[in-house]
């Protein structure tokens, strides 16, 4: 009997099929995933934070300090750093965001005498900048109207993601344990060995990213420090968070720098500013990525583009700040699983 389309036809046929069937369970996980973000949200930041402090839970244990004190103690820890840092964080932007914001306005009025309509735009936004802040940080947040429900989401979202940090840290042991009790045992080992590289993706680019938004937060405050450029901790602080978002959040934490020290300083500390900011990112995509975050997977830049547009658009900025580590993650997994059926001679032709 003659087949009713060639082979190859076939093939594709049987390829597209397949694409559309993982691409519609994508989609179900997406949309899962934003109906239930109230519960899913602190799970992921409880993961991320997990993998970033296990290395501190690990070494409490080893000096002979119990899992639950070591949990304990890690997750107070947390509290004292994160607390701190934002306390220093947000009295340094309170303290110079009008000095940022009257700076930005100046930018905006010096741009207007040159370029017509185009600074007169940015004149406007620098004027609204408090205001369209608030209004998409709300929404990107939590999708909710009034700044009270914000705050309060954030709160029990911050609450809850510490508490599942103290119980992924102290039951990590287990977690092995509780992933094949899930799965056949003919798949255990693979699903074990994927779920490892996964976490352990993750683990490289939370720890590498936070020491490397550090260095990056540091050299610039320093150079805007003796450049005297106002608001510079306010600016060192947009720029350690900003790092947390690969390439979209160096070049907008830089450009705010640069038009800053432009208007409240001149041109030529602007192009200082510039050469500063220029140079610190240089140093980090040449030496400090490629030293600190070795075991990191590592994805082309368009990818990591792509995926920060895709995590945007589903969940705003908590999107932005999650696609990376979730793609690095998902790209350590497809490799793994390539690796293995391709030893076995399971790969597709």
């Amino acid at each position: 009997m003659t087949p009713l389309l060639p082979g190859p036809v076939q093939r594709l046929a049987a390829w597209c099929v397949v694409v559309l069937l993982v691409a519609g369970v994508i989609a179900v996980g997406v949309w899962l995933c934003v109906v239930f973000k109230t519960a899913v949200t602190p799970v992921l930041l409880a993961l991320l934070g997990t993998a970033l402090l296990g290395p501190l839970h690990r070494r409490l244990i080893r000096v002979g300090v119990g899992r639950s004190l070591a949990a304990a103690l890690t997750c107070l820890a947390v509290v004292a750093v994160v607390g701190g840092a934002g306390y220093v964080i947000v009295t340094a932007l309170i303290d110079t965001g009008d000095e940022i914001t009257a700076s930005l306005r100046r930018a905006g009025e010096g741009l207007s005498e040159h370029f017509g309509a185009a600074g007169t735009s940015l004149e406007d936004l620098a004027k609204n900048a408090k205001e369209l802040l608030a209004k998409f940080g709300g929404t990107a947040a939590s999708g909710v109207v009034t700044g009270l429900s914000v705050v309060g989401e954030m709160i029990a979202t911050g609450v809850l993601a510490l508490l599942l940090i103290f119980f992924f840290l102290r039951d990590s042991d287990r977690a092995a344990g509780a992933l094949r009790s899930l799965v056949p045992d003919a798949t255990g080992d693979t699903v074990e060995a994927v779920a490892r590289l996964a976490f352990k993706a993750v683990e490289g680019f939370m720890r590498g990213t936070t020491f490397i938004a550090l260095i990056d937060a540091v050299c610039i405050t320093a150079g805007l420090l003796v450049l005297r450029v106002p608001g510079a901790v306010g600016l060192g602080a947009l720029v350690f968070l900003g790092a947390y978002i690969p390439y979209l959040g160096a070049l907008l934490s830089g450009a705010l720098a640069v038009l800053v020290a432009l208007a409240d300083r001149g041109w030529v500390i602007g192009l200082w500013v510039l050469g500063v900011v220029l140079v610190v990112q240089v140093v980090e995509g040449h030496v400090l990525q490629p030293l600190i975050q070795s075991r990191m997977v590592q994805m082309h830049p368009a990818a990591v583009l792509l995926a920060i547009t895709a995590g945007a658009s589903v969940a705003g900025v908590l999107g932005m700040l999650l696609a990376v580590p979730l793609t690095a993650a998902a790209s350590a997994v497809l490799s793994e699983l390539r690796t293995r059926y391709a030893a076995r001679g399971q790969a597709p032709a």
